[in-house]
């Protein structure tokens, strides 16, 4: 098994980017998902609620942020030092505001009054007990610091979708993309959901423990290039791949030790 793709989302619910090499921090890929927005109310706001949001890439080169957009010029993010503490999935985290230039330019792209705000320092936020062991932290992610996915299994999935529709009469649709599922790394070379049953590997030099599957929710449904929603993957998922009341899709990692990984790296289940 191989490596096949890496992807970088330094701020959650936006567009991410591919990388052919990345350093892998004990909370995730390094500048992985280290900011996020909320709205006018202080809630954390997602493409869940507001897909907009995924026509906002956002860039690092080395520490500095950048924002490119279909509404304006490119925009240089700089955190202005506030604290302020923002819910983060039922957990307080205190985070640094981006500042009221940052936050117009998203609001315009938003539709809706929104600020951006910045994890400084990731070791705030704790990986939940079930999940991880004392010491383990987090990014913003939702839940764990990578999230895998396999060539394989998109392909399963895929012919799963097809056989649907020609089942209830319609065309088959386009292979889905793996962005949907926002992934960090992308595994080639593997069975069709032979992840399940993995629970430690190695991706180059650097190992890592399965938390556990990944759940999916609905963001899987809104197409990354035209923001539309529709019904799948969730449909075919919840015929196929549904237990404990939740569909299933990638895997949870954790990292064991830091280091570096890049595209072509020998995958290992250990």
């Amino acid at each position: 098994m191989r490596l096949a793709s890496i992807h970088r989302y330094p701020i959650k619910s936006t567009a991410g980017h591919d990388l052919t090499e990345a350093e892998v921090q004990p909370w995730g890929l390094a500048g992985d998902r280290r900011y996020l927005i909320i709205d006018e109310r202080g809630d954390l706001l997602t493409a869940r609620d507001e897909p907009r949001l995924l026509s906002c890439v956002a860039r690092l080169d080395g520490d500095r942020l950048t924002l490119t957009g279909p509404h304006a010029d490119p925009f240089p993010v700089v955190p202005d030092g506030t604290l302020s503490t923002v819910d983060v999935w039922g957990t307080p985290v205190e985070l640094t505001d981006c500042g009221d230039a940052a936050a117009r330019w998203l609001s315009e792209l938003a539709g809706r009054p929104v600020r951006l705000k910045w994890l400084d320092d990731p070791t705030r936020r704790r990986i939940d007990p079930p999940y991880g062991r004392p010491g383990d932290s987090v990014s913003l992610a939702d839940g764990a610091p990578l999230l895998l996915t396999t060539t394989a299994s998109l392909a399963r999935l895929d012919e799963w979708v097809a056989e649907g529709a020609l089942e209830r009469g319609e065309e088959p649709p386009a292979p889905l993309s793996m962005r949907r599922f926002r992934p960090s790394v992308v595994v080639d070379g593997a069975t069709a959901f032979a992840e399940d049953e993995w629970k430690r590997l190695r991706i180059g030099d650097v190992a890592f423990r399965v938390t556990k599957g990944c759940d999916r929710c609905v963001l899987t449904t809104i197409d990354p290039e035209t923001h539309a929603k529709g019904k799948e993957p969730i449909r075919t998922l919840s015929r196929h791949r549904k237990w404990d009341g939740k569909v299933w899709f990638g895997i949870n990692l954790i990292p064991d030790t830091t280091g570096r990984i890049k595209v072509g790296d020998a995958v290992t289940v250990l």
